[in-house]
């Protein structure tokens, strides 16, 4: 296969080639060739050239990099009760950002309004023309269908399901750039993977917050399933429970015996005031002494569904977040996941909180559009060369 200015860009921007040399000896490709490309990815301001490494003998070769400033990404996480805003650069780095208080029961439009307001300031308060935007990621807490990019019958967020969210998002900003839907756990997952686990080939994300779910990456992948559907192990059917009705219509859901909302409702009864993992989350972070227990109690639980899908898919990480995440929350999902599951397939699992917090949805909504709008393809496509054909 001849080597594209696309093929060239992700040998540059995944480090797999540093300098001409590397790329000569990666594709061989010819040394004019390869100038001829690096010289229109560097036109582009795709890469750039970032000093020099050491010397094998003679002169100093020049090094190659994705240029992380060449654009920027809007990227935004909403959760149950808020929505995070933030605008970046290609790496992820938070230029600036805004948060802000909207469930998802009022609805998508309610919801996507405030969103879209929010970008609209940002950009006016960074002073950054939208032409400077290269795409729009966004993550919902609830399945979307990878054919469409709209949610497919989302548990907790009534009147979502099949909401043309890209399309609503494009009409009402003076943007015309991708726009791309994922859910938050996939997302979470993701931009922790980016970030401090480049290296692992299968990790595992449980978010635990006003809901629960999973993301996976499987060689630096996000697995979705056939629907987007993969990962959803809030509504795993748990047998001693069979009368605690979840807010998905089904009985003895996981979510409605071990989620942040189940636990919001169990604290309630006791007298102290919560109604979403988000207030559980502060009250552990407080010290509450009934949130540690009945937290502790729900990580048993889901450590006994997470077994499965350790046994499963064989992660070298399995991280805890969400609203919930702490050690009460972990120190439960140990007690039960290890005895629960194959010593073979835990035997290089690395159990652990995760520790980007919020953090972690920006940076993966970041990853998700910077992998389409950056695509070999696309670069192909946006330098007017053909692809290569092997």
């Amino acid at each position: 296969m001849t080597a594209g200015p696309g093929e060239v860009f992700d040998l540059i921007r995944y480090g797999r080639a540093r300098t001409r040399g590397d790329l000569q000896e990666v594709t061989g490709l010819s040394r004019m060739t390869v100038a001829q490309r690096v010289d229109a990815l560097l036109a582009a301001a795709l890469i750039r050239e970032a000093g020099t490494d050491r010397p094998s003998g003679g002169r100093r070769p020049t090094r190659l990099e994705f240029n992380i400033e060449h654009s920027i990404v809007v990227a935004a996480t909403v959760d149950t009760t808020h929505s995070h805003i933030a605008l970046t650069d290609l790496a992820g780095r938070i230029i600036d950002d805004d948060s802000i208080d909207l469930a998802v029961i009022d609805g998508p439009e309610k919801v996507l309004h405030g969103i879209a307001e929010s970008i609209e300031s940002l950009l006016e308060r960074t002073d950054t023309p939208p032409s400077r935007v290269s795409g729009i990621g966004i993550s919902i807490p609830g399945p979307v269908d990878p054919r469409t990019s709209r949610p497919s019958q989302p548990p907790i967020m009534p009147g979502w399901d099949a909401y043309p969210i890209a399309e609503y998002l494009r009409d009402a900003l003076p943007v015309s750039v991708p726009v791309l839907v994922e859910n938050d756990a996939n997302a979470m997952a993701l931009g922790e993977h980016s970030v401090g686990f480049t290296d692992c080939s299968s990790l595992a994300l449980v978010k635990i917050s006003t809901g629960i779910g999973t993301g996976i990456v499987i060689n630096g992948r996000v697995y979705q399933g056939i629907d987007g559907g993969a990962g959803d192990i809030g509504h795993v059917r748990l047998g001693d429970h069979p009368d605690v009705v979840c807010q998905c219509g089904a009985r003895g859901c996981l979510a409605a015996v071990a989620s942040g909302r189940a636990i919001a409702q169990k604290l309630t009864e006791l007298g102290i005031e919560a109604s979403s993992g988000r207030d559980v989350g502060e009250l552990l972070a407080k010290g509450n002494v009934e949130a540690m227990r009945l937290t502790h109690e729900a990580g048993r639980r889901i450590g006994e569904v997470m077994a499965t899908v350790v046994c499963l898919i064989n992660p070298g990480v399995l991280l805890i977040g969400g609203a919930l995440a702490s050690s009460s929350l972990l120190s439960g999902v140990r007690e039960t996941l290890y005895p629960m599951s194959l010593p073979r397939a835990t035997r290089n699992l690395d159990v652990r909180l995760a520790t980007m917090g919020d953090k972690a949805g920006i940076i993966g909504m970041t990853r998700v559009v910077v992998d389409e709008v950056f695509a070999s393809k696309a670069i192909n496509a946006r330098l007017n060369e053909p692809e290569p054909v092997g």
